[in-house]
């Protein structure tokens, strides 16, 4: 399955697929998927425990032993945990992010949903997003959406939506290069 799939492909698939069909088998891809989620937001909100998960400079025991504590502290437990204590006693820690992305879409594709991925200048509100679930609803056919978002201030504003193989990029920062492009032509 990770060979049929662009997305998953690589050494962050193959790791991402076993664990797919660890929890599968045992029937706990949900409680995984949130583990792993938790465990993702941990990483994307502590630049610490970024610099920890992907610099070489530390070796996998100070790693093994940083990890344990974050993860007991979070009360992340089970397969979770224990795919996250392999992927660091086999120095693969710093492609754990790609890891958690390739599980979501094999989960997301044995639920039956579609994973939407979002890029934004800042967070949506609830409201926000709840329209552009529906929106992308419609979409894809009334399947249901999981997101992926992602805040990247960069963009200044609008937001760039990807599912599947399309892509629409409504960003600020597009729409100012188009116009500094059209305004160069007119010259």
């Amino acid at each position: 399955m990770a060979g049929k799939d662009p997305i998953i492909s690589g050494m962050a698939g193959r790791y991402g697929n076993a664990l797919f069909e660890l929890a599968r088998d045992e029937k706990v891809v949900d409680a995984v998927k949130t583990d792993l989620d938790q465990f993702d937001a941990l990483v994307a909100g502590n630049p610490d425990l970024t610099r920890l998960v992907r610099s070489p400079v530390f070796g996998a025991d100070e790693q093994l032993k940083a990890l344990t504590a974050i993860l007991d502290k979070a009360g992340i437990t089970g397969l979770a945990a224990n795919f996250l204590r392999v992927v660091t006693a086999n120095r693969r820690l710093f492609a754990v992010r790609d890891m958690i992305r390739a599980f979501r879409a094999l989960a997301a594709r044995h639920k039956g949903e579609v994973t939407a991925e979002v890029t934004v200048a800042e967070k949506l509100s609830d409201a926000n997003l709840d329209a552009l679930k529906s929106a992308l609803k419609s979409v894809t056919g009334g399947k249901d959406i999981d997101f992926d978002v992602k805040i990247e201030p960069a963009i200044i504003g609008g937001l760039i939506v990807k599912v599947g193989s399309r892509m629409v990029d409504s960003s600020l920062r597009t729409k100012l290069n188009a116009i500094k492009i059209a305004m160069k032509e007119a010259r």
